[in-house]
């Protein structure tokens, strides 16, 4: 069985170039890499390239070859099939004309150029485990073509430059050397990387191409230039219905072998299909788009090297700016992990994460090579707390619990004697307060300067949602490995009964309660955490007030508004600089994570998993825009909603992908509440 093809584009957004540049590819390669681009085959973004891999892994990752621009020969004539924006404004070649038709078939994408009769096909793909990048085409010359002669002119673009960064002026040329159909291309500092293609390569004079227009980048307020290197070109023989093609890879000369590596990468994605009748057979019976955000978890999901020289696994958090960060992962596993029957991979990121534990505090940010990791998170190991409970439900391993048990235990107890940033219990009511002057500890994390944006210093609404799940999850898991949970069950019952100082006088929670300015009654989205989590310190009424007043001013198809219209400082669109961006974030975009615990938050009130389901219908249409196959970090808060941020977010697709998940056990009986009962398994871990 294959995902449908789902996601097709025709010429009506192909040959229009604002409409086919709005729309963007990504692939990840399980190693930390990833190639991007647009259907229209442009650079906007300093992040699209054919191949960025992490040259000091986990994270430090550098463009290493940005594209390979492929000019149709045929009749005697060079017909272009890549199109190029210019910093005076000049769009040339438009090869995006030729575009008959653009499509994902699993992950890879497609495009299908057509010139008259002939026809010709165009993939790119990233090989699983590996830093290489290929592209293939196969002609189909049309009825009495079939003797004339087509090559393809493919010239390769390189650099060597920090994903984030623009080219400068003054980066140094790299050594080339070519032998037949293989290429070396040796960067002075950094790494070399090395292609094959079926063809013989022709070095050039190496000549930067300046003056790359990267609207997107404009449009964010960065730097809007970049240059690239041509540094060899190869004609490609195209024989009907055979695949030609190339392949470039981080220091290493990929293997000639087009189809075969076409082949390969088919029986991946082809076998993570084939997984699920196993292992998740709820995704099998999906509509189209589940299964579309079920295979695209492929993207996220990667090994991290761990100091010791081990291996761990970890979470990408979203494409492309993003690595691995704590709280992002932690949120986004049962998603990406357990919904797609994948709990060995849950508990490997779970494990891995659970080195990093210090003074009951995982980083929010997880370091590179050679960085300390960043424990400014309140949240991160208390979602850490609620993603053991996940994967102990849904598999029963109790060895592993048992292994993990002192490690959660120390969470608990560093957060009720207190540790770092104010972070502790209040004796008074038992709540949790977090704080200190210039750091941002929730995940409304934005900060300019030494100024953040959303300080929430205090007693956080969702904080305290977490903390009472967190010790109502520690008092199940506590018995589930032999030991007693009576005093965090007894814990849990004191913030429950504290949450009553949440109550906002006009329905729904205050945001923040004992702040430095007394209490937030500003309606935020924090307090669906309070409903949605397997442990509510709310009563079904309170429950309920919380669900509507969300819903009248929150709710939207894609997410939750994270400030409501009617409140002073709401930005309905987020647009404009860093700074400006930054202070907007959480004053009004919409956020898709949200989308998932609101569906749970209404089945609960409602008991009616079909109409909470439906909640979710409309990130299968967004799935066409923007990042394809993928659903987008934030919205603006006003419609018509247009995606914004990074285009790909880990726990935008995974909390939507939970949330149909859970629900779709209740209606098909496999369990009777969206967290089914565990299944003990003496034999896991």
């Amino acid at each position: 069985m294959r995902p449908a093809a789902d996601i097709r584009l025709g010429r009506a957004i192909c040959g229009d170039l604002a409409q086919a540049e709005r729309r963007e590819w990504w692939l990840g390669n399980g190693r930390g890499a990833y190639a991007a681009g647009t259907v229209a085959a442009t650079l906007t973004r300093r992040y699209h390239g054919l191949l960025i891999a992490p040259v000091e892994p986990p994270l430090g990752r550098r463009l290493l070859a940005t594209r390979a621009e492929a000019t149709l020969l045929v009749d005697g004539d060079a017909i272009p099939l890549f199109t190029n924006r210019w910093a005076d404004g000049a769009v040339d070649p438009e090869g995006h004309r030729w575009l008959e038709s653009f499509h994902l078939d699993g992950r890879m994408p497609v495009w299908r150029y057509a010139l008259g009769s002939l026809v010709l096909e165009c993939r790119i793909w990233l090989m699983p485990g590996e830093d290489t990048a290929r592209m293939a085409w196969r002609a189909d010359p049309g009825p009495g073509r079939e003797k004339t002669p087509l090559q393809l002119r493919v010239a390769l673009l390189v650099n060597d430059r920090d994903h984030h960064q623009s080219t400068p002026s003054d980066a140094p040329e790299p050594a080339v050397h070519a032998a037949g159909g293989e290429l070396r291309v040796e960067h002075p500092g950094h790494t070399w990387m090395g292609a094959v293609a079926d063809g013989v390569w022709q070095t050039v004079t190496p000549q930067w191409i300046e003056a790359f227009d990267l609207p997107l980048e404009r449009e964010r307020g960065l730097p809007d230039r970049d240059r690239h290197l041509h540094v060899a070109s190869v004609v490609l023989p195209l024989e009907p219905g055979r695949w030609t093609g190339l392949g470039v890879a981080r220091e290493a000369v990929p293997e000639a072998d087009t189809g075969g590596a076409l082949d390969a990468f088919r029986a991946a994605d082809d076998g993570e299909v084939a997984h699920w009748p196993r292992a998740a057979p709820e995704i099998v019976t999906a509509p189209a788009w589940i299964r579309r955000l079920a295979l695209a978890t492929r993207d996220y999901r990667f090994a991290r090297p761990l100091p010791d020289g081990g291996e761990g696994a970890s979470v990408i958090a979203g494409y492309p700016w993003f690595g691995d960060w704590g709280r992002d992962t932690l949120i986004a596993l049962p998603g990406l992990t357990l919904a797609t029957g994948h709990p060995d991979e849950a508990r490997r990121i779970l494990e891995t994460f659970g080195r990093f534990l210090d003074r009951g505090m995982l980083p929010n940010v997880f370091p590179g090579a050679g960085d300390r990791p960043e424990y400014n998170t309140a949240d991160a190991a208390l979602w850490y707390v609620h993603a053991w409970w996940c994967y102990w439900r849904e598999t029963g391993d109790f060895r592993a619990v048992a292994r993990a048990l002192p490690g959660l235990a120390s969470i608990i107890d560093h957060y009720t004697a207190g540790t770092r940033f104010g972070i502790g219990v209040d004796p008074a009511d038992g709540l949790l307060r977090a704080g200190e002057p210039g750091i941002q500890l929730t995940w409304m994390d934005a900060r300019i300067g030494d100024r953040v944006i959303t300080p929430r210093t205090g007693k956080p609404v969702e904080l305290n949602a977490l903390w009472h799940n967190a010790l109502a999850a520690m008092a199940e898991l506590a018995e589930a490995a032999g030991q007693e949970g009576e005093d965090y069950q007894h814990h849990a019952g004191n913030v429950a009964g504290a949450f009553v100082r949440f109550d906002r006088p006009r329905g729904g929670l205050l945001d923040v309660v004992d702040g430095p300015d007394g209490d937030e009654p500003a309606v935020r989205p924090n307090q669906i955490l309070a409903v949605s989590l397997p442990f509510s310190p709310l009563d079904p009424r309170a429950q309920a007030r919380v669900v509507a007043e969300t819903g009248r001013h929150l709710l939207t198809s894609c997410g939750l508004r994270s400030l409501a219209p009617c409140e002073a400082g709401y930005r309905g669109r987020y647009r404009g600089g860093v700074e400006e961006r930054d202070g907007a974030y959480h004053q009004g975009p919409v956020w898709g994570w949200l989308l998932g615990p609101w569906a749970l938050a209404e089945y609960r009130i409602t008991g009616d998993a079909d109409a909470a389901r439906a909640r979710l219908l409309p990130v299968g249409d967004h799935l066409t825009d923007a990042g394809l196959g993928h659903v987008s970090e934030i919205f603006d808060g006003d419609p018509p909603h247009t995606p914004r941020g990074t285009p790909a977010q880990a726990w935008s697709a995974a909390c939507v992908l939970e949330a149909w998940w859970r629900l779709e056990r209740v209606t098909s009986g496999r369990a009777p509440g969206p967290y089914q009962s565990p299944v003990p398994n003496h034999e896991g871990g």
